[in-house]
């Protein structure tokens, strides 16, 4: 028989005042078959922008229910929620919701996504600056009457704006969202709407589709979810936020070579009582539960980046030229957690000739090249699996990759960016070199390393034909720069720098004493044709040392002697 509602939906109308009230008090619940929050700071602040401009910002589906006493997470907001008789529970509408109270609520506005303002001159909402700026009120103070009056006082010279911040705190306060309220005692049909709701728009991910596959009651603790996977991977290593569909094609392939199987039975209990694929999938761990698998892939993914950061020289998940050798080295490091020195020499040999060469040398690119390369690393034989994988990106005439075109968000931008890292790039300010937390602290949520890259000399000074050149770039992570472009520091020595430190500094960056003088002769373009040409070189000499064309593949001596008294016996 078909399941129906119990009752038909009623509707009505929320502010956003009344929303936020309902987050704060805890009447807001998230069930959990909802996906994980996922927004970034782009997101929200376009939310922002729609409700201050009046547009429609989508309906919200809420399930009235009972709510225990328990622990209540929306985005960066934590609640001790009490017991309520008929909390709202979220089925449609997270996203939003989740936004709306982290950015207005001001312990959960810390967050970066959250942390926004509005800057009166420029009429539009930035992210919220480190320090008080009279004309750019954070969101918190501009939800709240009474601190924006206390925020004037404080700032007379600001009264002439008065007028505009209290229109806009009304419009914060007084938007209406439009929501439908359900009471519906089977779960299986909110489960039902939910997938409908979400699939006659915006698809799922493969990995929300699997995340709410394999939910459980909402009163499990500190149950991992690949949203917390990817967070302890960024604190603990300063990694960055690495998405969810790679987090889950790492873990599938921990478990198994076929990363593109079938996941509604990843955890099930088949026919002959064993857990995962039934049929042909190959399971490596056929008993493993969910929770197992969750942690067991954390492990491995953590091993795998620490090879990426200490030994391929990746230092962040925005300068990864491919995610699909992340998910490859998961499943090398689940199998092998401990390679001897020479694996991993030959292991850092293959990472790097596999990101030169790309996935396009594979049928059917990247799919093609993560089925290949996954289903070449076997559980009982690391050499094997190494060697395997050195063959399959055996192109030693590949291109490198091309300085005229410079794009963040291309693998042959990141494989350049790694090489400057390699540089050990040194501050222009106070010569100290970068790490991995200065990375990690200006892209934040980034997913590619744009943030951290500046311009050495404008780019309206440049001809357009040299515009794109990775010659007028420079990796210098620095947190809160209002500048665009390096060019003062590049042009005149800080004062408290010594002449030695800020030589070594500049030469962190490729640039010369040569190349300082055509800047301040106002010679771009011999400029940028000399730093290329330095550039050009030393990509060269990086891929030469981590590719290791010329070299022989040979296996480590002792797996050679083992395969030697084999053949004897």
């Amino acid at each position: 028989m078909t399941s129906v509602l119990d009752d038909r939906p009623s509707a009505t109308m929320f502010t956003v005042e009344n929303l936020v009230n309902m987050a704060r008090s805890g009447e807001i619940r998230i069930p959990h078959f909802q996906r994980d929050f996922r927004w970034q700071r782009q997101d929200v602040v376009r939310l922002f922008d729609s409700i201050v401009r009046g547009y429609p910002v989508g309906s919200l589906l809420l399930w009235r229910r009972p709510a225990p006493k328990q622990l209540v997470r929306l985005g960066s907001l934590e609640i001790q929620a009490p017991s309520v008789s008929a909390a709202r529970w979220v089925v449609d509408g997270q996203q939003r919701i989740t936004s709306l109270a982290s950015a207005l609520i001001p312990e959960a506005s810390r967050d970066p996504r959250f942390a926004l303002a509005y800057n009166l001159r420029e009429q539009g909402f930035v992210p919220a600056p480190a320090e008080e700026e009279p004309l750019i009120i954070p969101l918190p103070v501009l939800f709240n009457l009474t601190r924006v009056l206390q925020w004037f006082q404080k700032y007379p010279e600001t009264s002439e704006y008065v007028d505009q911040a209290n229109n806009i705190t009304q419009t914060l306060r007084q938007f209406q969202i439009p929501a439908y309220e359900v009471t519906q005692n089977d779960v299986k049909v909110l489960q039902d709407i939910f997938d409908r709701m979400n699939n006659y728009g915006k698809r799922l991910s493969r990995a929300e589709i699997f995340s709410a596959l394999f939910a459980d009651d909402e009163d499990i603790k500190n149950r991992l979810t690949f949203d917390k996977i990817a967070e302890h991977l960024d604190e603990d290593l300063g990694f960055g936020s690495v998405d969810n569909d790679t987090i889950l094609m790492a873990m599938l392939a921990r478990r198994g070579p076929d990363v593109k199987r079938e996941i509604r039975n990843e955890f099930i209990e088949n026919e002959s009582g064993t857990r995962g694929q039934p049929g042909r999938a190959i399971i490596d761990f056929p008993e493993e539960a969910r929770d197992t698998a969750y942690e067991l892939g954390e492990i491995a993914m953590r091993r795998a980046i620490h090879f990426l950061q200490e030994e391929a020289g990746i230092p962040h998940f925005g300068m990864l030229p491919y995610r699909h050798l992340l998910v490859v080295l998961t499943r090398l490091f689940a199998h092998h957690p401990n390679p001897d020195p020479r694996s991993i020499r030959l292991l850092r040999r293959w990472f790097w000739r596999a990101a030169v060469v790309g996935p396009e040398v594979f049928k059917g690119g990247t799919t093609g090249a993560v089925r290949f390369l996954v289903f070449a690393v076997k559980p009982n034989d690391l050499q094997g699996s190494i060697q395997e994988l050195l063959k399959l990106v055996d192109y030693p005439e590949t291109p490198l990759p091309n300085l005229r075109r410079f794009r963040s968000n291309e693998a042959a931008t990141k494989i350049v960016l790694c090489s400057w890292w390699a540089n050990m790039p040194r501050s222009l300010d106070d010569g100290n070199a970068f790490d991995r937390e200065d990375l990690s602290e200006v892209l934040l949520d980034r997913l590619t390393a744009l943030d951290a890259v500046r311009y050495i000399v404008p780019r309206s000074s440049i001809p357009h034909e040299y515009r794109m050149w990775a010659a007028n770039r420079a990796l210098v992570p620095v947190v809160d720069s209002n500048a665009t472009t390096i060019e003062s520091l590049v042009t005149q020595r800080p004062l408290r720098l010594s002449e030695a430190a800020w030589r070594a500094a500049m030469a962190s960056h490729l640039i010369s004493s040569e190349m300082v003088t055509l800047i301040a002769e106002a010679r771009a373009i011999d400029f940028l044709k000399a730093r290329q040409a330095a550039l050009q070189m030393q990509l060269n000499t990086f891929l030469e040392r981590m590719c290791e064309w010329k070299f022989e593949n040979t296996p480590p001596l002792t797996s050679l002697l083992i395969e030697d008294l084999e053949e004897e016996d």
